[in-house]
């Protein structure tokens, strides 16, 4: 009995000990600012959007009262900013003397409109919500930053995924806000192909379920699960999911977890709008406005942003002062994931934020 207890006492130490090392960074400070009458681009106003954000640091202005320190991260579909706040993202980034040290850096990390604890759809108004777009999400995040949080400039703007796309966004629209911006797990050009059809999937999934009843379900409507199958689909690469499915049955059994623990936290509506947002994405016209250094990521296993179509290479020539990276295929990629393993591409981000030095 004194033996397992030591065992015990020794095995809590050295979880105890791993946590410290991996939380070698500030906690998060959460807070909420409200919008009153935000006008999306469809033509509806929100009497009160509110957005939820999280930052770490304090935010410092120069002799002309610039904000110099300001780094906004943003999150992909159906995230949130919270996503951020693990081993393999924050563990990497804003520990002492990491790239984005937070004692140094006044890290912002938005729910965007429709996600996270921000407005959204499931708060009440369900399918009565505004139809929001990207360029509405940009938007608000502009109007947290430099009305909310009182940050007038940023030092990087960068965001995975959708946050990714939002950041191509980011640099046509506010072109002097930022020193440099870092779109990962993106391509600078409008849905199409099978990037669009996977997202027509589930919109016509939970837009044709008699159970949605037009958004005023009183229980998960059955397609929810059909996103969610979607989702995990397009989310990681071939040869992980054979690793982790080798047979029918453990397939199966793999399917269902994800699906199961999906179901437990999010919502129909939300979903939909979420998914349906990134209609009015279409960089392409203006990446030629793009101001600051851009540094593109993208991993070679990626099935929404598919290497092999050439349009990160083709398009990024247009930005001024924009460079692309793709990340080779390996063990430790995670095919559309990649995005937040920062190991895989913090060197990156490191040589970007030395060459916009100021």
């Amino acid at each position: 009995m004194i033996s397992a207890i030591r065992s015990f006492a020794c095995l809590l130490l050295i979880i105890a000990a791993s946590s410290a090392s991996a939380i070698d960074y500030p906690a998060p400070s959460e807070g909420d600012y409200t919008i009153r009458d935000f006008k999306f681009t469809s033509g509806e106003t929100l009497p009160e959007l509110r957005l939820h954000y999280r930052t770490l640091g304090k935010p410092a202005k120069d002799g002309q009262g610039v904000t110099r320190n300001a780094v906004l991260i943003m999150h992909g579909t159906t995230g949130s900013g919270a996503q951020f706040i693990r081993p393999e993202f924050a563990g990497e980034l804003f520990g002492k003397d990491q790239p984005l040290d937070a004692t140094k850096f006044f890290i912002v990390l938005p729910d965007a409109i429709g996600h996270g604890k921000s407005s959204k759809p499931s708060d009440g108004m369900h399918a009565k919500f505004p139809r929001y777009g990207y360029i509405d999400m940009v938007e608000a995040q502009y109007r947290l930053l430099s009305e909310g949080l009182g940050a007038n400039h940023a030092r990087l703007v960068m965001g995975t995924s959708m946050g990714g796309m939002h950041t191509w966004l980011w640099g046509e629209s506010h072109p002097d806000f930022m020193d440099a911006l870092m779109p990962l797990a993106s391509l600078p050009t409008q849905i199409s192909g099978r990037n669009r059809a996977w997202r027509r999937i589930i919109i016509d999934a939970i837009r044709n379920d008699p159970d949605w009843r037009g958004g005023d379900y009183a229980t998960q409507p059955p397609s929810l699960r059909t996103a969610a199958e979607m989702l995990w689909f397009m989310s990681s690469n071939p040869v992980l999911r054979q690793k982790e499915a080798p047979t029918l049955a453990k397939t199966d059994e793999v399917l269902d977890k994800f699906v199961a623990e999906y179901m437990k936290t999010d919502d129909a509506n939300d979903v939909l709008y979420a998914v349906e947002a990134s209609r009015d994405y279409d960089p392409g016209p203006n990446l030629e406005k793009i101001r600051a250094p851009l540094l593109a990521i993208n991993s070679a296993d990626d099935l929404i942003n598919p290497p092999e179509l050439g349009i990160l290479e083709r398009e990024i020539k247009r930005v001024p002062n924009g460079r692309a990276v793709v990340i080779p295929f390996s063990d430790k990629t995670r095919g559309h994931g990649s995005h937040t393993l920062a190991a895989l591409w913090k060197d990156q981000l490191v040589n970007l934020l030395k060459e916009t030095e100021k």
